[in-house]
C-alpha cells in the first residue's frame, strides 16, 4: 500500500493559512484523480481542492471550520488496491465484466436521500463524484433526475456546476426561488429586510454566493486600506491598430489564436514598470516592498457575473506572442473553472480591460496588497489635430483612455502621472512595421 499526503495549498501572495469550509468526502470514500476533496477559503479566494491521485481516503486530519497553515498535511489517501477498485467509466451495467459496485452504492445512497427503496429506481449508468452525490442527497435528486442532467465533464460526467445549474432551473420551474411574490398577499406591499432597506412586490431576493461575498469583502478592505487616487489620460494608439490589422491573419495561422490588443498593452505596462518600479510594489506597515518579479494580474469576467484575476507570471520574460498565449490560457481556464491555485497567486500589478465591454473610462479598485491597477478603455475613432511640416491638420485617429488608480500613501500624483504617460508613449510610438 502507498499513502499520499494532501497538503493545504497556498492560494495567494502573503497567504499563510486557509479555512476548511466543507469536506466533500469522508474517511473510507474512494476518490478518482481530480475529484474534489474539500472547499477552502482565504481572504482572497474560495476554492475547491481536487485530489491529485486516485485512491481511498484513509485519514482526515482536520475538521470543518479549522484554520490550517499552508503546507500542513490535511488528509491521507491510500493509493493501493485496498478498499476495492472504483467503477470504470466505460463499463456498462449488466454487461459481463462490468463492475457495478460503485453505481449500486450511488444508486442506494441517492434513493435513500429521496425516500425511495432501491428496487423502485433504475441503476445509475455513469460515475458521479462524491461532491455531486452529496449535492444530490441534500437536494433530494433521484437517480432518474441525476441521469437526465447533461454533464460538461469528460465522458459526459456531471460536474458541480452542472448539478447546481440544474437545481437553480428546477427552483425556477417549481416556483421555489425566494422572491417577494411568495409573501402572502396581505404582506406583499412592503417587506422590511433591515433598517433602511425595503423589498416591494415583484422584487427578487438573491443570496450572494461565496465568491461574490469574498470579492465584496476584498473590495471594501481595499478601499479601507489604501488612499485611492486615479489619474487618466487619452492615448493615440493608431500605430497599434494599424499593426494589428496587418499581422492578425498571419498571427492566427502561426499561433492558432486570435491576436487581441491586450498583449501589446501589457508589453507597454511591463516596460513602464521597469522604469518606475514603485508601481510594482506593496506596503507592509511603514515599509515599501519593491517586487523583483513582474507578475501581472488580468481581471476576467466569469459567466456567472463574478470576477477573478489570474496572473501572468514573469510577464517581462514573454514577448507579444507569449503574452497572447498565456492570456488565452488563463482566460479559458478561468471561464471553465479550471484555474490552478498557482494561477491566481503572487500578482504584483493588475490590468482590467473594461474596453472589452465598449466602456470608455473607469476608476478601478486596487487589488490588495498591490499598490496600483490600470484600467483600459475601448478604442474609438476620433478627429485629432496633427502637427505636420506643412502645418496643423485634422485627421481620424484611434484613441483610448488609460486610467491608473494608485495608493497615495506611497505614490504621489507626479510619479503616477509620469508612469501613465510612459505607457501611453510606448503605445503611441509603437513600431507598426514590427514582425511577429
Amino acid at each position: 500500500m502507498a499513502s499520499f499526503e494532501i497538503l493545504m495549498p497556498k492560494l495567494g501572495e502573503s497567504i499563510t493559512q486557509a479555512t476548511i469550509i466543507k469536506w466533500l468526502v469522508r474517511e473510507g470514500d474512494h476518490v478518482e484523480e481530480d475529484d474534489n476533496l474539500l472547499d477552502i477559503a482565504t481572504d482572497k479566494v474560495d476554492s475547491e481542492i481536487p485530489s491529485p491521485v486516485a485512491g481511498t481516503v484513509k485519514k482526515i486530519l482536520f475538521k470543518e471550520n479549522d484554520v490550517v497553515p499552508v503546507g500542513t498535511v490535511i488528509a491521507i489517501i491510500d493509493t493501493g488496491a485496498a478498499g476495492g477498485e472504483p467503477e470504470a467509466e466505460s463499463a456498462t451495467p449488466g454487461k459481463p465484466g462490468a463492475d457495478t459496485t460503485g453505481e449500486k452504492v450511488q444508486q442506494d445512497t441517492l434513493q435513500a436521500a429521496a425516500g425511495r427503496k432501491p428496487s423502485e429506481e433504475v441503476a445509475a449508468s455513469r460515475f458521479y463524484s462524491p461532491l455531486v452525490k452529496q449535492i444530490a442527497q441534500k437536494e433530494n435528486i433521484s437517480v432518474t433526475e441525476l441521469e437526465s442532467i447533461k454533464g460538461s465533464g469528460r465522458n459526459g460526467r456531471v460536474q458541480k456546476k452542472d448539478i447546481l445549474r440544474y437545481i437553480e432551473e428546477r427552483k425556477t420551474v417549481t416556483g421555489k426561488a425566494v422572491s417577494a411574490s411568495e409573501v402572502p398577499p396581505q404582506k406583499q406591499e412592503i417587506i422590511t429586510v433591515k433598517p433602511g432597506m425595503q423589498v416591494e412586490t415583484g422584487d427578487e431576493i438573491i443570496e450572494m454566493d461565496r465568491v461574490r461575498r469574498l470579492t465584496a469583502e476584498h473590495m471594501i478592505r481595499s478601499v479601507q486600506t489604501s488612499a485611492h487616487v486615479t489619474n487618466m489620460l487619452e492615448a493615440d494608439v493608431t500605430p497599434v491598430v494599424v499593426w494589428r490589422n496587418r499581422v492578425m491573419d498571419e498571427f492566427a495561422k502561426k499561433e492558432g489564436l486570435k491576436l487581441t490588443y491586450l498583449p501589446v498593452f501589457i508589453e507597454a505596462v511591463v516596460k513602464a514598470i521597469k522604469e518606475f518600479p514603485v508601481i510594482n510594489s506593496s506596503v507592509d506597515g511603514d515599509r515599501i516592498i519593491l517586487k523583483k518579479r513582474i507578475n501581472l494580474g488580468i481581471a476576467v469576467a466569469l459567466p456567472d457575473t463574478n470576477l477573478i484575476v489570474p496572473v501572468i507570471k514573469n510577464a517581462d520574460n514573454l514577448n507579444i506572442s507569449g503574452l497572447a498565449k498565456e492570456i488565452a490560457r488563463l482566460a479559458s481556464a478561468a471561464r471553465s473553472n479550471k484555474l490552478r491555485p498557482e494561477d491566481i497567486s503572487d500578482g504584483t500589478f493588475t490590468v482590467t480591460n473594461f474596453g472589452t465591454f465598449r466602456n470608455t473610462i473607469g476608476t478601478p479598485i486596487i487589488n490588495q496588497p498591490q499598490v496600483a491597477i490600470l484600467g483600459i478603455g475601448t478604442i474609438e475613432k476620433k478627429p485629432a489635430v496633427l502637427e505636420t511640416p506643412e502645418g496643423d491638420v485634422i485627421a481620424i485617429r484611434h484613441k483610448m483612455f488609460l486610467s491608473l488608480t494608485y495608493d497615495h500613501r506611497i505614490i504621489n500624483g507626479a510619479y503616477a502621472g509620469a508612469w501613465l504617460r510612459k505607457v501611453a508613449d510606448y503605445l503611441e510610438n509603437f513600431d507598426q512595421n514590427r514582425t511577429i
